[in-house]
């Protein structure tokens, strides 16, 4: 044995072979951490020293390579100032590159994923067998970052500038033939055949039947492109990446900098321009966020995860009661996902509708080449459309998916109770309707919660999984095991009015409704709040969701918190609403809706709304209509925070990018606060606390702010 450590060993095998196997003790899957960096520095001393060694393999003793840095270790180096990371930069980097320069060749045996420093380690090996299970990629522009171990530097000295900028930009890993196809890695084989054919690779190295030497010069050398080459390919990918990535999200054109600026330089001036580079992503807000987004849903998937072993019920069937869009969603939803689902209305035509939603978004699977005839076949025949109640009697789970009104909810449910089995879960699709009050009629409320989806389904992530007082625990790990099972982030949160999302959207919607009182363009607002960084503004998002849905959630929230969502005298909402302008389900809200000529859904605006909502009158600055829509809403999650609706920061935040796609750079509302500073937004409150309770800090707020305190480590 040459070296053993936590995270690595090295070891002699047969003909001067030596074998670096990654596998860390402490771990189920291998990461780059400091611990790793500084036993790969020991062994690469080692193995240089070493006069026998003719040779070597890296290899994984886990069932994937290295899936990359361990990045809750890296958020706190990310703090440290600038030239102390650039200087941290470095010396990790010489590592990889040492590891590059030993006096023989290398061949790595990738199997399952080798993802951003573990596909930069492979890069720094001679050659590259993959096992068909492998994928490969370098992810880290999700996280804002752009590689730091040499990724940007040797990939396009092995595949190209071209298609390196296509990796590293859309951050999307890549199967074993993609990559054998460019020259990321040089042979595939079966997993059993992995080590065999790794020893054979570097052997034929060693005998100089391949040319390992020529290869790794090229990846020390400059790029071979001329002048004009270089400045067609970079303009394109500039233009292709930025339309694409947008200023919200730097770190693609940062990575298209990077290379470009290396491009004539050798490998070792190259790597300075990446260090530069990665040390300008890694102190940005968007890095931060988008950071902290991968760790929060780290913590979504470890509790469902933790549910599903808590469950003592486990869904084979389901039941979906109401049809129609809705019902047809979640029909689809949880049998594309395994689980078959009986989707059962009292109208054929409801049933119809529910069958044609799974269809259409089968279909356009198809058309795009994701989803096989096959597939398709059995989805929908994993859909049992029925008029008769007596279908649902053998199912594991009923999610009620009626109209959202208490009486017919309360009687379906009951219904539904007396068919089930007694420990069969039922739940209810509501987005704004008391789960308790619902439990009311029930013989058996332990097996009773709310399981509030999105629409359109098959697109929203989210799943609000609504403890009443009597659901049980099981219930609810059931129900957050079975959300995670059909492909959903659920996340836990107390019954009130508007459960979590729709209780912290609707200060959101008053605010806007406030400043069009006062003369505000819907125009200008929305156009604001999207720079800001959402999908669509507030009045257009109204529309989206309908503006008697919206009218409808406005008196429950209201009777629920009086104080801060008391309805507004001449709402312009309400008075769309008065005029049957329900938004695009109706044609016209803020907007009126056509179809161009390719049939595409187009928004204008028709001057005749603002006889109805009042004409624009008042110029506001950007700063104070995101103030004005975002102070009320941080203030509400902070509240369901203190109040122990939901349980973590991290589940608040990514209840509002899942549900409501809050923009995922600035990292959720409550990290939002932690960047812009909580003493910072308490002032900027004072400023609005005319407008009523909603601009007032909650109590915890208010201490955070004389304490210094942020969400994130409070």
């Amino acid at each position: 044995m040459i070296f053993e450590g936590q995270s690595l060993t090295c070891q002699m095998l047969d003909d001067g072979i030596a074998n670096v196997c990654f596998d860390n003790k402490n771990e189920s899957v291998n990461k780059f951490d400091k611990q790793t960096l500084n036993e790969l520095k020991t062994i690469t001393e080692a193995l240089k020293a070493n006069k026998d060694v003719k040779g070597a393999i890296v290899t994984s003793g886990k069932g994937v390579f290295i899936v990359g840095a361990d990045i809750t270790e890296f958020q706190g180096l990310f703090a440290n100032p600038r030239e102390e990371l650039l200087q941290w930069t470095a010396e990790a980097n010489q590592i990889f590159t040492d590891f590059q320069d030993l006096p023989f060749p290398t061949v790595a045996a990738v199997n399952g994923f080798a993802l951003g420093g573990g596909m930069e380690m492979i890069l720094c090996c001679d050659l590259r067998v993959a096992s068909t299970d492998a994928q490969v990629g370098l992810p880290e522009t999700k996280l804002g970052l752009i590689p730091g171990f040499g990724g940007t530097t040797r990939l396009p000295r092995v595949i190209g500038s071209d298609n390196a900028i296509e990796w590293i930009a859309t951050a999307k890993p890549s199967k074993p033939d993609a990559a054998l196809k460019v020259g990321a890695i040089d042979a595939v084989c079966e997993a059993d055949q992995l080590q065999a054919v790794t020893l054979q690779m570097v052997k034929d190295a060693i005998n100089g039947s391949l040319d390992w030497q020529q290869r790794r010069e090229q990846k020390k050398a400059p790029l071979k492109l001329n002048k004009l080459e270089a400045t067609m390919a970079f303009t394109t990918a500039k233009g292709m990446v930025g339309a694409k990535a947008g200023k919200n999200y730097p770190a693609p054109m940062e990575a298209i900098r990077v290379i470009e600026e290396g491009a004539g330089l050798n490998q070792a001036e190259a790597l300075k321009i990446e260090h530069d580079g990665f040390v300008n992503m890694a102190k940005t807000s968007q890095a931060s966020a988008m950071i902290q987004i991968f760790l929060n849903d780290q913590l979504l998937k470890k509790k469902a995860k933790i549910a599903g072993k808590a469950a003592s019920k486990t869904i084979k069937q389901a039941g979906v009661l109401g049809a129609g869009i809705m019902g047809g969603g979640i029909a689809y939803q949880s049998s594309v996902k395994g689980v078959p689902a009986v989707m059962k209305d009292i109208k054929q035509d409801a049933l119809d509708l529910g069958m044609g939603e799974a269809m259409k978004i089968l279909g356009k699977g198809m058309k795009i080449g994701k989803v096989s005839a096959e597939k398709m076949a059995k989805t929908i025949s994993n859909i049992k459309p029925t008029l008769n109640y007596d279908d649902i009697k053998p199912v594991d789970i009923v999610v009620e998916a009626v109209v959202e009104n208490p009486k017919v909810k309360d009687a379906v449910l009951c219904e539904a109770e007396q068919l089930i089995a007694d420990d069969a879960i039922l739940t209810s699709n509501t987005s704004t309707i008391s789960i308790d009050l619902l439990a009311k009629n029930l013989k058996r409320p332990e097996n009773f919660c709310g399981m509030h989806f999105f629409n359109p389904v098959h697109k929203m992530p989210l799943v609000e999984v609504i403890r009443g007082e009597k659901s049980s625990d099981e219930t609810v790990a059931a129900v957050v095991a079975y959300a995670s099972a059909i492909g959903k982030s659920p996340i836990v949160v107390k019954d009130c009015p508007g459960f979590f999302v729709n209780r912290v959207l609707f200060p959101y919607f008053r605010g806007f409704s406030q400043l069009l009182q006062e003369g505000a363009d819907f125009r200008q607002v929305d156009k604001v709040m999207e720079k800001f960084g959402w999908p669509m503004g507030p009045s257009y998002l109204l529309d989206v969701v309908g503006i008697d849905t919206a009218v409808h959630c406005v008196g429950v929230m209201a009777e629920g918190f009086p104080d801060r969502m008391s309805a507004l005298d001449k709402d312009p909402i309400e008075q769309l609403y008065k005029q049957d302008k329900y938004g695009q389900k109706s044609g016209s809200g803020f907007y009126v809706y056509s179809k161009d000529k390719k049939g595409r859904p187009q928004k204008d605006v028709d001057d005749s709304v603002f006889d109805i909502i009042g004409k624009p009158g008042k110029e506001f600055s950007n700063e104070e209509i995101v103030e004005r829509l975002m102070i009320p809403m941080i203030f509400e999650v902070a509240r369901c925070f203190e109040e122990g609706i939901i349980e973590t920061p991290a589940e608040a935040d990514m209840g509002l990018i899942y549900g409501l796609g809050f923009p995922p750079f600035r990292g959720g509302a409550l990290k939002y606060a932690d960047e812009v500073g909580i003493e910072t937004l308490v002032k900027q409150a004072e400023k609005y606390k005319h407008l009523g309770e909603a601009y007032t800090a909650p109590e915890g707020v208010a201490a955070m702010a004389k304490d210094g305190k942020t969400f994130y480590s409070a």
